[in-house]
């Protein structure tokens, strides 16, 4: 008898969300500690959901669990972010090829583009940059490279968040995408492909500059 995986419990889910936008928006920051007692009884809940929510969260890479120190909210270095950011432009960029060159709608892009231009708080222009980016990979065709780049969407964004809270640079995002996704539009796969290439990589380079030692290194 094929067993059938056991959905997470509306109140952890809703626990989940909540502190993963706390997190994604800048209200729990990087070092923060999450203390389960203190969580539940904001929200209401038992502890049970709470730490349930914390052990999901650890897995995307979002807190860190540890024996001495508990629940916080993981630290973003260039080390950290440079990790992420490499995933993502060597993934990324071929999903969206992909993606044109199949002719997949991206109806959803556009639309998540729309909303991030029409934004009115941080928390929601972030959102929708993040599914602008998850609708130009999602219909790449390949399952399991959606996957992928959805196992790292979270910790991009928890990089994002800390970058934008130094040094806003939404406006000059927001050019970069209409000028993929005019590209993806207009079926330039490779064209499209190289601008996003772009866009994640001077994002990273521009927010966690390399100092002089680690360029010589490199």
């Amino acid at each position: 008898m094929t067993s059938v995986p056991t959905p997470i419990p509306s109140r952890t889910q809703f626990v989940l969300e909540e502190i993963k936008r706390r997190i994604l928006t800048g209200q729990l920051t990087p070092g923060q500690a999450l203390v389960e007692t203190e969580i539940a009884a904001l929200f209401g809940v038992s502890k049970t959901p709470v730490r349930e929510a914390l052990k999901t969260l650890a897995g995307t890479g979002l807190v860190v669990m540890s024996q001495y120190k508990g629940v916080t909210v993981r630290m973003v270095d260039a080390d950290m972010a440079r990790e992420v950011y490499d995933v993502r432009v060597l993934l990324e960029p071929e999903a969206l090829r992909r993606a044109v060159r199949r002719g997949a709608s991206l109806d959803a892009a556009r639309a998540a583009l729309t909303r991030a231009d029409e934004a009115t708080d941080t928390a929601e222009r972030s959102l929708a940059n993040r599914e602008f980016h998850r609708a130009l990979y999602l219909p790449c065709g390949n399952p399991l490279l959606g996957r992928m780049l959805d196992e790292v969407r979270d910790q991009a964004a928890l990089v994002s968040a800390v970058a934008w809270a130094s040094s806003p640079s939404w406006e000059r995002e927001a050019g970069e995408h209409r000028e993929i996704l005019r590209l993806a539009l207009a079926g330039d796969a490779d064209g499209a492909a190289q601008a996003l290439h772009a866009h994640i990589g001077s994002f990273v380079e521009r927010a966690f500059p390399m100092d002089t030692a680690a360029q010589e290194q490199a």
